[in-house]
């Protein structure tokens, strides 16, 4: 059976790496505890994986530790931020903190921020909207990385581009978090390194052949990343990832246009109220009757019944808090590297 750990003394020690590395404790606490929730919810390349990256650029200059965001337009319901490379988990949930002010006076508010830093897992943030009883959306890209494949074409021209959105139910909420891509760069990279094969074949290598080979991505020239719905019906993935680029760099006004050579994110954040529409009660009702619906809908395999998107991520989360985290494998031998080059003592696991 694997080790499974505290998630308090992981987000303790998350927090001390990051402000051995140089974050304010503030800021270090917020980005510790939002790459855990990823974990907690079985996003495993996106949570505490990430945090020897980010300690790293803390580290290079490459994340600033202190500042604020610059606000280029503000029109009340509107915000543009250059986020100056600032965390991103602590952008990102600086923006929510906004919003929320905000949607008493405005119901719709929409944040789109510029030269972030990588934000995380996005399906760690929209449950703050939906216990409010509010609906949030949020996109990011990486204008440097361009991984991904135009429908038809072989070289990688935009990011895997995600989309996450929290709804309210009456029980709990719907929180997805999707690609415009068949996976992430995460998953070919941790998978390239531990020398495994990818679930499917989602990558086409240099030559246009399909492959589930993630050593063809670091061949020259590369494999690219399909996009979603890969050689079949890809042309509708490759239509929603330019949607992410336009909604994310595009209403930022900084993107791959202008070639970034920093990691970094352009973020689109838009929270919803309601209220302002047809009223929160009608809302859960409508959502509440949709899950019923498909929950009752007659499963191909009773041992695979349909489930709601974020639902086993929370109940995997709930479950870890109580019982234990179990981490990837090669998480926590990379955390300790970390915590030895940061000078930080190891917890008594």
């Amino acid at each position: 059976m694997s080790k499974l750990y505290n998630h308090t003394q992981l987000s303790e020690f998350g927090t001390k790496m990051l402000v051995k590395a140089g974050l304010p404790d503030d800021r270090a606490r917020i980005v510790s505890e939002t790459l855990l929730e990823a974990d907690l919810m079985g996003h495993t390349t996106h949570g505490l994986a990430l945090l020897p990256l980010y300690a790293k650029e803390v580290i290079n200059g490459m994340m600033p530790a202190i500042g604020m965001p610059e606000t280029i337009k503000d029109s009340g319901a509107t915000i543009t931020w250059d986020g100056k490379y600032l965390p991103g988990p602590w952008l990102t949930h600086h923006a929510i903190d906004i919003a929320f002010e905000r949607i008493k006076k405005h119901p719709v508010i929409t944040i789109s921020i510029g030269q972030s830093h990588h934000i995380g897992c996005l399906a760690a943030y929209p449950e703050r909207a939906t216990k409010k009883g509010l609906m949030m959306l949020l996109s990011s890209s990486d204008p440097r990385n361009a991984t991904v494949a135009p429908f038809g074409g072989l070289s990688g021209v935009y990011s895997p581009n995600p989309l996450a959105a929290g709804i309210p139910t009456k029980g709990d909420p719907i929180i997805l978090d999707v690609s415009m891509s068949t996976t992430a760069n995460g998953l070919v990279n941790r998978s390239h390194q531990l020398g495994e094969k990818l679930p499917h074949p989602w990558l086409q290598d240099n030559k246009g052949s399909i492959t589930d080979d993630p050593a063809a991505f670091v061949e020259e020239p590369p494999a690219t990343i399909l996009p979603l719905g890969g050689l079949d019906t890809g042309y509708k993935g490759f239509a929603l990832g330019i949607l992410m680029e336009a909604l994310t760099s595009g209403l930022a006004g900084n993107g791959r246009y202008d070639k970034p050579t920093s990691w970094g994110a352009s973020v689109f954040l838009q929270v919803i109220d309601p209220e302002a529409f047809g009223g929160l009660a009608h809302l859960i009702n409508q959502t509440q009757h949709l899950v019923d619906a498909c929950l009752a809908s007659e499963p191909k395999d009773v041992n695979n019944p349909v489930r709601i998107p974020g639902n086993r991520a929370l109940q995997l989360r709930d479950k870890q808090k109580v019982g234990g985290v179990e981490l990837h494998p090669a998480i926590m031998p990379a955390l300790e590297q970390c915590a030895k080059d940061l000078g930080v003592e190891m917890t008594n696991w």
